[in-house]
């Protein structure tokens, strides 16, 4: 029995976090979609205030119950000179999962406010654009969607941050399906600072310079980050000194965080 308690005992600790999340309050766990607050925040300046190009990586925590555990991501482009933001993102309803579509990249996740993850702009961004509108043929599930461990919205954003190393994407602990890898089981880290390992996203480790060490168990994080240092929970996320803001950044809360995870570069 020593091993059925030892199991138990590692489920609890799995389970604090997101139990301490929903304890806390905060996530409506029957919202609706079609009132749910979709306005923007103010981190993406209006194009015709900013000409320039600008990349930007977004998360916030998901809809209801899944925000107690995980955030969504995104990635918005803006060439130069453009009037609007092209958001790309996966979601589960509809197909195919990947859409791009014109939109302001910074509005609030059916309630909850994005945090702004990485951002481009100028000359990087211009560079980066056209890279990032041809990798989106050739993500591998762009049909799919699976809530967990993935393919999910934090697969495709590691994905692309792995394919556009210059974005320097230092996803939070908290974006379940980010360690779902588009075969074999190494791949780069998506900061591109380190590696991983990952069976399914389901278990695995990442070394990285940015993301330090990460131990992944049914797609649940465990980490040290070392700018702070800072924990990483499963649920709760960093805890410990926040992290810097990209380059022009603004601040920005995932709702719910029990310490900031913006910018985590």
């Amino acid at each position: 029995m020593h091993w059925l308690r030892r199991m138990l005992i590692v489920l609890l600790v799995m389970l604090a976090g997101p139990a301490t999340m929903f304890a806390r309050g905060g996530f409506e766990l029957e919202g609706n979609w079609a009132t749910a607050d979709r306005s923007p925040v103010g981190l993406a300046p209006a194009p015709a205030e900013h000409p320039e190009a600008l990349v930007q990586v977004y998360a916030a925590r998901a809809f209801e119950w899944r925000g107690v555990f995980a955030v969504h991501s995104w990635v918005a482009t803006k060439p130069a000179g453009a009037s609007h933001y092209t958001v790309h993102q996966v979601t589960g309803w509809g197909r195919p999962a990947l859409t791009s579509r014109i939109g302001r990249p910074d509005r609030q996740w059916f309630g909850n406010p994005p945090s702004l993850l990485a951002q481009l702009a100028g000359a990087d961004a211009a560079a980066v654009i056209p890279r990032i509108e041809a990798a989106l043929a050739e993500y591998p599930f762009r049909q799919r969607y699976r809530i967990w461990p993935g393919p999910n919205s934090n697969t495709f954003t590691a994905w692309l941050a792995r394919r556009i190393p210059e974005l320097g994407v230092t996803l939070p602990g908290t974006a379940i399906g980010k360690d779902y890898l588009a075969g074999g089981v190494l791949a780069p880290a998506p900061s591109g600072s380190g590696y991983q390992v990952s069976l399914f996203g389901l278990l695995g480790a990442t070394v990285a310079r940015r993301e330090g060490l990460e131990l992944n168990l049914l797609g649940l994080v465990f980490g040290l980050r070392p700018d702070g240092p800072a924990l990483v929970l499963p649920g709760l996320g960093r805890l410990g000194p926040a992290a810097g803001l990209p380059d022009g950044a603004h601040s920005g809360t995932v709702a719910g965080e029990l310490a900031n995870e913006q910018g985590a570069q």
